[in-house]
């Protein structure tokens, strides 16, 4: 299993408040960023984390239920929003996807999401976190692949979620088979190809 040596900012923080204080949140994230570098993924626990961030265990369970969710938020905190990009086309946007998601994968702090995925496998509590999250990113990308049924790319009857629910299970499966070295507009070529219209 890889290990996150990835590195934590520290910024200043003030008291907490009733509503979310970014700076407290940034804190409790960078304690539990701390955690997983140091412990691995079953040395963060919300108690752990409450006490390395001098933060409050309610405070924690307020804005995270559970360690699952904390976990999630580390690794969506590292990775950032990625917007899709229309590229003209569903091959060459599916390509830019696939290119941005692998390129961070093969960062420390994207290697997270691998150890998400396999503490998934014995953790309810990280298993219903990361659905939570693979429901976000899979509505995400069907709007992209409905870019393309618009432009009457893709075949009659297909639906753009389990198109692109294919599409992510591609990628996913490139991380748990460590091949994030796949030509990106290859597998977007390959994984598409029999949902679009063939060109005359």
């Amino acid at each position: 299993m890889p290990e996150f040596t990835g590195e934590c900012a520290k910024p200043q923080r003030r008291s907490i408040g009733a509503r979310r204080n970014p700076a407290t949140e940034a804190a409790i994230l960078d304690a539990a960023c701390d955690l997983l570098r140091e412990k691995g993924v079953h040395g963060l626990t919300m108690e752990a984390v409450a006490r390395r961030a001098r933060a409050g265990k309610a405070t924690l369970y307020k804005w995270w239920p559970n360690r699952g969710a904390l976990l999630v938020a580390v690794y969506e905190r590292s990775k950032g929003t990625h917007q899709h990009k229309d590229m003209g086309n569903l091959v060459d946007t599916i390509a830019e996807f696939y290119r941005y998601v692998f390129a961070f994968w093969k960062t420390s702090e994207g290697q997270v999401f691998r150890l998400i995925i396999a503490e998934a496998q014995s953790d309810q509590d990280v298993a219903e976190a990361l659905e939570r999250y693979r429901l976000e990113r899979l509505a995400a990308l069907s709007e992209a692949v409905g870019w393309a049924q618009a432009c009457g790319e893709l075949r009659e009857g297909v639906e753009p979620d389990a198109l692109a629910d294919t599409i992510m299970a591609a990628a996913w499966l490139r991380l748990l088979t460590d091949r994030l070295t796949t030509d990106p507009h290859r597998l977007a070529r390959d994984v598409v190809s029999g949902w679009i219209v063939e060109k005359q």
